[in-house]
């Protein structure tokens, strides 16, 4: 046992650090000091290292918050096991004891004192972990070979008995980190997909700019190409495209057949009046001979053979020019029949192609068929100064009526919406399927007070008229919000503020409506 006093001590280490010619600095002192007083050599405390780690740690729950605190304060003591103690517990793991079987408290039970015990860790619990994983597998795609063998690695060691938990910590932390560069990844791709298939839906339409057959169909694959993208909305857009490519196809068909008989008959009319130039020819080269007959003529009896060829070519040229007239009126007669079919053709094309700018469930205008109503609304505001009212307006418990239902009592439900407001709405209104259970309404001429009054009368409307499923009446309400558009703002801000507008009222209650 050392018993020299400090003082003695602090002596004999000044007379060494001399004598060996040692500068005076803390680290020399303290090893030359700790050499003399037989004591371990203990590392300097790096307190403003520590302190950057601590100032870098979030501190979002009252968890984090708390170790935070703790481990400042065993900076400032200069303690190393408050240190270590402060920054396992920051980390999620009880500072007492690491090993398998101790207790693991996350950042965020830590913040409510609740602590979860090892043997809570079940075999069933970390089986519904790997199942988690298993159904997120197909969305992360398999072109990643390393990355399908490290996710098959860890369910095998997360289905072993007895696993062992820190090792699967580990895995799962390592996973976890492959898992957000495969998440972000297949993002990437789907957002360069839907790039890629916009330039090929805008280049065909390039391609085919007097082609109003197809107009339908461009607008209706970057409507449904936009996000949000969902299987239901999808498969709606397909049958609408098929059935209108159906019926474009066979429209286009009669079109080409009705213009090849146009066609056939031109040809004809062209060839009638080949044959009548052909006949004026021949009968004025038959009167100037017979004129000239009659020039060279002595007696009467020298003039009658010509007079009688002259009647006989007149009465030929006559009947050929009545069938001529015939067969041309009803040549003129059969173009008008064709020009009126070709007429009625390019009409149904004009709706059929119509068509895709509606939701094939409501009837509504759907996104894009929104975009150039709007446009066409704002154009109108500013081109006369006139006041222009959007309203959005969101079903309320929609969610709760599809599960109790079922889809197709809500796919009624709105439709029976979309029915009612139309029959409530004027002439000039215009309705549209937002998504969802969202509908817009535009409301031209109309101020804000106005607006709002009639989202009032259309609330007034549903509850009069019940929707009737198999189980009975069900009400049915919505949350609006109304705006006004404001001189300097484009239609879709003002969308975004009646849809602010319906969140408050949401929040202030349901069915009622709210003004921006």
């Amino acid at each position: 046992m050392n018993d020299k006093t400090p003082f003695d001590i602090a002596r004999e280490t000044l007379r060494q650090l001399s004598a060996r010619k040692m500068a005076p600095t803390p680290a020399n002192y303290q090893v030359i000091y700790s050499s003399v007083a037989g004591v371990p050599i203990e590392p300097p405390f790096p307190v403003d290292r520590l302190r950057d780690i601590a100032q870098a740690l979030p501190t979002k729950t009252p968890g984090q918050q708390k170790q935070r605190g703790l481990l400042d304060s065993a900076i400032g003591q200069l303690n190393w096991d408050g240190v270590k103690n402060a920054l396992m517990a920051y980390g999620g793991f009880s500072p007492a004891a690491p090993a398998s079987g101790s207790a693991v408290m996350s950042p965020a039970l830590a913040s409510t004192g609740a602590s979860v015990a090892a043997p809570a860790l079940t075999a069933d619990f970390f089986e519904q972990i790997a199942r988690l994983i298993e159904y997120a597998q197909p969305a992360l795609g398999t072109d990643d070979a390393r990355f399908a063998e490290q996710t098959e690695t860890l369910l095998q060691a997360m289905r072993q008995p007895g696993a062992d938990v820190p090792a699967l910590k580990s895995m799962l932390g390592n996973f976890g980190h492959r898992l957000s560069f495969a998440a972000e990844e297949q993002a990437e791709i789907r957002v360069t997909l839907l790039k890629l298939l916009h330039l090929i839906i805008e280049n065909i339409g390039e391609l085919s700019l007097d082609d109003r057959w197809l107009t339908g169909q461009i607008e209706a694959l970057k409507a449904a190409s936009m996000p949000p993208l969902t299987l239901r909305r999808l498969d709606d857009v397909e049958r609408r495209l098929k059935d209108v490519i159906f019926k474009q196809t066979e429209a286009k068909g009669r079109a080409l057949e009705a213009q090849e008989e146009m066609r056939q008959l031109l040809a004809t009319f062209i060839e009638r009046l080949s044959q009548m130039t052909e006949s004026t020819g021949a009968y004025q080269g038959k009167l100037e001979e017979n004129a000239r007959l009659i020039e060279q003529a002595r007696t009467i009896a020298d003039i009658a053979p010509v007079l009688k060829d002259v009647v006989g070519a007149t009465r030929t040229m006559a009947r050929d020019s009545l069938t001529v007239r015939d067969e041309l009126r009803d040549m003129r007669e059969k173009a008008q029949v064709k020009e009126a079919e070709l007429a009625k053709l390019h009409q149904e094309l004009d709706r059929v192609s119509a068509q895709a700018r509606h939701d094939p469930l409501t009837g509504a205008l759907n996104r894009k068929g929104l975009d150039e109503s709007l446009a066409r609304e704002v154009a109108n505001v500013r081109r006369k100064d006139v006041p222009l009212c959007l309203a959005l307006l969101d079903i309320d418990n929609f969610k709760k009526l599809n599960d109790t239902l079922g889809h197709a009592t809500g796919d009624a439900a709105l439709t029976h919406l979309a029915t009612v407001a139309r029959e409530v709405m004027r002439p000039q209104d215009t309705l549209a399927r937002y998504g969802g259970e969202e509908f817009v309404i535009l409301l031209p001429d109309t101020p804000l007070e106005n607006g709002i009054e009639a989202m009032l009368r259309l609330q007034r409307e549903l509850t009069r008229r019940f929707f009737l499923t198999g189980a009975g009446k069900v009400l049915i309400t919505f949350s609006a919000g109304v705006a006004q558009l404001a001189s300097d703002e484009s239609g879709a801000d003002a969308i975004k503020r009646a849809d602010q507008a319906m969140y408050l009222a949401k929040r202030a209650g349901k069915n009622r409506v709210v003004g921006a």
